[in-house]
Formats: structure tokens, sequence, C-alpha cells
């Protein structure tokens, strides 16, 4: 099982996006449990970034709905965004 730290950007992103979507807060904590079970499972769509966030990844929290990670180790992942395609990549 991953254990999952957030970092405060992500704190703050999350605060945002769930006030603007309030609909999605169920969603994204389903996700991040299955992710802190699984979080190579296909539904996830894990997979890794590159350029500027070249050694993070992203998995998807719904249609338009990322969150960017990293692995601190491997039983530990940093959550540090969340947002739209454009507004984390």
């Amino acid at each position: 099982m991953i254990r999952l730290e957030w970092s405060s950007h992500f704190e703050k992103s999350l605060k945002k996006w769930v006030s603007k979507h309030p609909e999605s807060r169920d969603v994204i904590r389903q996700k991040l449990e299955q992710f802190s079970i699984d979080p190579m499972a296909p539904e996830l769509k894990n997979h890794k970034l590159s350029g500027k966030l070249n050694g993070l990844r992203a998995i998807s929290a719904g249609y338009d709905c990322r969150i960017v990670y990293s692995f601190v180790d491997e039983n530990t992942a940093l959550l540090v965004a969340i947002g739209t395609h454009d507004e984390v990549y």
C-alpha cells in the first residue's frame, strides 16, 4: 500500500478544485484510495511526464482532472498538484 503525502500546493489546488467542482469530491477520494492500493491500475491512466515536469507522474481522476505526483520512495507518493490538463501541465 502506498502512503500519500500532500504538498501545500496540492492542498490549495484541491480546495480550489473541489470548490469549483463539488461533484468531483467522491471521485477524487475513490481515485486516491485506488491509487494507494494499486498505483498502476489501468483506470488511473498513470503516466510519466516530460519536459518541465520530467520526473513527475500523473493519474486521471475524472474526465478533465489530473493529479500530479512523484514517488518519494517505493512506499510513499507526494501529491503535487490537481487540476485540468492545461492547469497542471
